[in-house]
Parts: C-alpha cells; sequence; structure tokens
C-alpha cells in the first residue's frame, strides 16, 4: 500500500483495552497508520502495559488505573471485577492526560480507542476531540447486544436453550456473549454505551474481511449511519513487530521444524482461561492416547507445571516425551503459519480465529466465556472449519475423540478443505485490490479528512 505523504505527520492518539486479544490488534492497527505517515501516541494504563522497546516509533504514555499489585494478576475468576474497575478508575486520569497533551502544543488529530474502555467516549464528548473506534470483537457480537435486548423483552429467559435467534442464524440463545447482562437494567445501561460509542464517532473500524461478515457489518450500517470498514485481518497487513504481554518461547519452532507435514495439533486457549488439575490431566489423556502429535501451550497459574506433569502416570509422562512438546506461551502467528501443524484447538478469541483461517488450519472450538461462544458457533456452523468442543473436564475418551476427529477423520479433512479454500479468499482480500485492502485505503482516506 502506497504511503501517505503528509507534510506534518498528524497525531493520532490510541487507547487499547489492556487484555491481549484487545492490546493486540490496537497496535496492529497503529501500526498500519504509522507506515502510513502518521505520527502515534499510545495512552494505555499501567494494568497489563504494553512493551514499549517492541514499538519504539510509538510514544507510550501510561495514566493511572487505581489497581494495586494484587488486584492486577489477571485470570478468568476475576475479570470481569478488573475491567469494572479499569473503566470507573480511568476517566479522570486519561482527562487529564489529554488536557496536559493540549497545553504541551500537540495537535492530536483524532483518537482511536477500543469500544470496550467506553470511558474514551464520555471524556472526548467533554473536550471535543473527534474519535473513531475500534471493535475487536466479529460484527455478530455487536448486533447481539440488539438481540438480546429484544429476547428479555419478550421474557425468553433464561437463554441456554438451543433455539435459533432469528436475526444472528446460526447463533443460538446459549451462544449469546456471556459478558452481556441478562438484567434488563444492566443491559440498558451497556446498550446505552455500545450506543454512544459508535454513534459520536467518526468511524468503526472492524479487524474482519467482507467475506467473512460483510452482510453483519451491513446490518449495523443500517442501524447506526456511520462510517465501517472492514480491513482485517491486521496481522497480516500490520508491519512485524510483537505486542504479547507474556513472553514468548520460540524453542517450539525447532521442534514443529523436525515434525512431518500436517501432523501437529496446536493446542493454546488463551491468555486467561484458569485450569484446573483435573481438567488439565483429562487434557494430557487424551492428547497422549490420541497418537498424534502435539505442541501445547499450558498456561497454569493455580499449580506448578513441573510438579504435576512428573505426577502423571508412566505412559502419558512417555507420551508427552516422545510426541509432545510443552511451552508456557508460543509464539502463534508463526506457529500457526508452520507447515507441520495439522489443526488447532482453540478457546475460540476472535484474533485466534483470524490467524488461524488466514494459515486456513481448521478449529477444534472450545469456547470459554465472552464472545467466544459466538465465534466458536460461526467457525463450526457458519464457515464450517472447526468442531464443536465445548466441556472443560470430559470423560475419558472424549478428548482422544474429538483430537482425531480433527486429524484423522474424513471430518476433519472436509474442515481442513473449507479452512484453504477459506485462506485464499482471506489472502485476496488483504491484497491490492482487494475488499480489506480498499477499506484501509478508504480509512486513510477519511482520517485524512477530519477537520
Amino acid at each position: 500500500m502506497e504511503k501517505q505523504r503528509l507534510e506534518n505527520r498528524q497525531r493520532l492518539v490510541v487507547v487499547p483495552a489492556p487484555f491481549q486479544g484487545h492490546l493486540t490488534p490496537m497496535l496492529q492497527i497503529a501500526s498500519i497508520l504509522h507506515s502510513n505517515g502518521f505520527s502515534i501516541i499510545v495512552a494505555h494504563t499501567l494494568f497489563n502495559s504494553p512493551n514499549p522497546s517492541a514499538h519504539p516509533h510509538f510514544l507510550f504514555i501510561p495514566f493511572s488505573d487505581g489497581l494495586s499489585h494484587e488486584d492486577s494478576i489477571i485470570s478468568s475468576y476475576n475479570l470481569t471485577t478488573i475491567a469494572s474497575a479499569l473503566y470507573t478508575n480511568c476517566a479522570a486520569p486519561f482527562k487529564e492526560l489529554l488536557l496536559q497533551l493540549t497545553e504541551e502544543a500537540q495537535n492530536i488529530a483524532c483518537i482511536i480507542y477500543d469500544g470496550s474502555m467506553y470511558f474514551v467516549g464520555y471524556v472526548a464528548q467533554q473536550l471535543n476531540p473527534p474519535t473513531i473506534l475500534l471493535r475487536t470483537t466479529s460484527a455478530p457480537n455487536v448486533l447481539a447486544y440488539h438481540s438480546l435486548h429484544r429476547l428479555l423483552m419478550e421474557g425468553c429467559l433464561p437463554l441456554q436453550g438451543e433455539s435459533l435467534v432469528p436475526e444472528l442464524e446460526p447463533l443460538r440463545h446459549k451462544d449469546l456473549p456471556t459478558f452481556i447482562s441478562t438484567n434488563v437494567d444492566t443491559l440498558l445501561n451497556q446498550m446505552n454505551r455500545l450506543q454512544l460509542g459508535i454513534k459520536s464517532s467518526l468511524g468503526v473500524i472492524f479487524n474482519t474481511v467482507d467475506c467473512l461478515e460483510g452482510q453483519r457489518v451491513d446490518e449495523l450500517r443500517q442501524i447506526y449511519h456511520v462510517p465501517m470498514f472492514t480491513m482485517g485481518p491486521f496481522h497480516s497487513m500490520a508491519p512485524e513487530s510483537c505486542s504479547s504481554i507474556l513472553e514468548q518461547d520460540h524453542s517450539c519452532i525447532a521442534w514443529l521444524n523436525e515434525q512431518a507435514l500436517r501432523s501437529v495439533v496446536y493446542v493454546s486457549l488463551g491468555s486467561i482461561i484458569t485450569w484446573e488439575e483435573k481438567e488439565l490431566t483429562e487434557m494430557a489423556y487424551g492428547l497422549a492416547n490420541s497418537n498424534q502429535k502435539f505442541l501445547w501451550v499450558v498456561l497454569a497459574r493455580a499449580i506448578n507445571v513441573t510438579e504435576w506433569v512428573q505426577s502423571l502416570p508412566e505412559d502419558v509422562k512417555k507420551a508427552i516425551e516422545e510426541r509432545g512438546w510443552m511451552v508456557r506461551w508460543a509464539p502463534q502467528k508463526e506457529v500457526l503459519a508452520h507447515k507441520s501443524v495439522g489443526g488447532f484447538w482453540s478457546h475460540c478469541g476472535w484474533n485466534s480465529m483470524l490467524e488461524s483461517v488466514y494459515e486456513g488450519k481448521p478449529m477444534i472450538c472450545q469456547p470459554c466465556f465472552g464472545d467466544q461462544r459466538v465465534n466458536s458457533r460461526l467457525a463450526c456452523h457458519a464457515w464450517k472449519v472447526g468442531v464443536e468442543w465445548s466441556s472443560h473436564v470430559s470423560e475419558r475418551g472424549e478428548v482422544e475423540k474429538v483430537v482425531r476427529t480433527l486429524m484423522l477423520e474424513s471430518q476433519g479433512m472436509e474442515m481442513w478443505q473449507n479452512a484453504q479454500r477459506m485462506k485464499h479468499k482471506l489472502r485476496q482480500a488483504v491484497t491490492q485490490g482487494g475488499s480489506s485492502y480498499n477499506a484501509a485505503i478508504h480509512f486513510l482516506d477519511h482520517l485524512l479528512s477530519i477537520p
């Protein structure tokens, strides 16, 4: 993409949410914008702060988040509590930061902020800088707010059934995001925040592709009448850099280099979910008994992984030693691009979904919370590149069965072929003349048109 030539680099302030799945796409879009002539200021919380050395061309400015060290150890048990505290504590410090930038004669062309950091919208209304919203989830996840409001008004509670949500098919009631409240008053408050963020912004960026969900984004355009830009997958368009909060273990790449083509299942269930020893043990048994090679990211906070492995039966330990490789965190984009990886056992975070499909890798889908159930349903029933797996603790033999389905059986081969077709479509989208490429050009033009 040809760089924009600006006499004076326009300054943009980007405000990421301090969670891995949110921080990564914000830094990717910031890198795309910087490569096209914009100057980037990253305003971030002290909690889960990004590594400035990985992005030396950005200016990083922290603001207070009011969390103590004890508060900031994140897990699936306290995610909602931490998020609520952050968003309550951060409005005043962020406002002070913006005022300071103004006093220092920093000409801010626009603020691009994560849609979950809704306090930015309130502050921007007071100080009047233009804003653009980044949504880091799928379009159906945003539409789910509207569907859930209708279902609540119709008395369709509890929302745990197999019934389809007609306007969001193939989503079922039980697939709706778990972080959306089923309390009417709380839901209305959440919807007000969502609508304020979209309606008060000059546009919305989606990390998605028209061939995946262009129809759903069109529905949002009809609701909000705001420019929306489908310019993903960001990771394929951004200059290479690392945005991982956790240290990546690259030893697994050397191990993958020694494995046969499409012989390895990659297992990584995200940076937040907290696993109990019983669940990890069932996964270990299943992976061992599947007789497949596996690369397993074991990010366990509650147990000592080395001691746990030593406590496993000898045959399971032998299988891990002979057919497996375990790391605490992996360079995921590099892993998924590797020719020896034949499938991905995933928690279905949106970034992971896009990275997997972009590399043509089918999935075992094990959603845990938030929007992951939406994403899992899309992968398995709309895109047909995944097999559903929703059990946290399974019966002995079930893990083995689902792994072999992915890697060996005809259903897995069909998913592989579907994933390869989607890979081709996504790669077309980001090349010159493709839908995402064109959306990025339109977005740059839109930014440059801001007074």
